[in-house]
């Protein structure tokens, strides 16, 4: 059952959103990052102890990507390949993408900064908008590596890069190698989303970006239902 629906699941799910994915996760992570090392950048007295915009979205994000990595452990209550877990863990991703949606369309915020040092989303409704986006990828995170295939956890492109080129049969070009073959198709899939995301937010901004990035999810908890067990012939 993993192998078939991992694989609809990661077509599907490189989507706009996973643009949103992969500076959630990782640019804000190493923005936090940065930010903390600067506070013992320079003499004392003269340290850079502002908590800048850019900042407090990374706090923001990754403080509600663990929430909702948390409530995506409930899965391992019901069984984290049971069809009725991935069909209601799916449905609540949706809902918080959504959610996100509303809230960014009401915030009336820029889907794009003009400059890096000028963050486009700067008040409280954006910053709700975030973490409805951050939680969902949180829950996407766990749903995805309970899983357990070739194709990772369906967030960051650079997991299943490294785990692509350190593949020791990666060469074998005549040969069929599962696990090379899928993770080849998750990072093409994963580049493909993030285009594709990128293109959205020019041509019809945030809030609709992700509304279709909800289109998408439905499709794919309604895929669990006629996806077969892992005995199924």
């Amino acid at each position: 059952m993993s192998g078939v629906a991992s694989k609809r699941e990661t077509l599907h799910r490189c989507v706009p959103e996973n643009t949103s994915s992969l500076v959630i996760i990782h640019a804000f992570g190493k923005k936090l990052a940065i930010a903390l090392a600067r506070l013992f950048e320079g003499p004392k007295g003269f340290r850079d102890m502002t908590f800048h915009r850019a900042d407090q979205q990374a706090l923001c994000s990754l403080i509600s990507f663990q929430l909702g990595a948390s409530v995506g452990r409930c899965g391992d209550r019901l069984g984290p390949l049971k069809r009725i877990w991935l069909i209601a863990g799916t449905i609540l991703q949706a809902l918080l993408t959504m959610a996100a949606a509303v809230t960014l369309w009401q915030s009336g915020e820029p889907s794009i900064a003009d400059t890096r040092a000028d963050p486009s989303w700067n008040n409280v409704l954006s910053f709700v908008a975030l973490a409805f986006m951050s939680a969902s990828l949180g829950v996407q995170g766990v749903l995805g590596k309970r899983l357990n295939t070739q194709f990772g956890t369906t967030i960051v492109l650079t997991t299943v890069w490294v785990e692509l080129v350190s593949d020791p049969r990666l060469f074998k070009i005549r040969q069929k190698v599962k696990s090379r073959d899928h993770r080849l198709l998750a990072a093409v899939a994963l580049f493909v989303g993030a285009f594709s995301g990128r293109a959205l937010l020019a041509k019809v901004g945030s809030p609709a970006t992700l509304g279709i990035a909800v289109g998408f999810r439905i499709l794919i908890a309604t895929s669990w239902v006629f996806i077969g067990g892992k005995n199924t012939p």
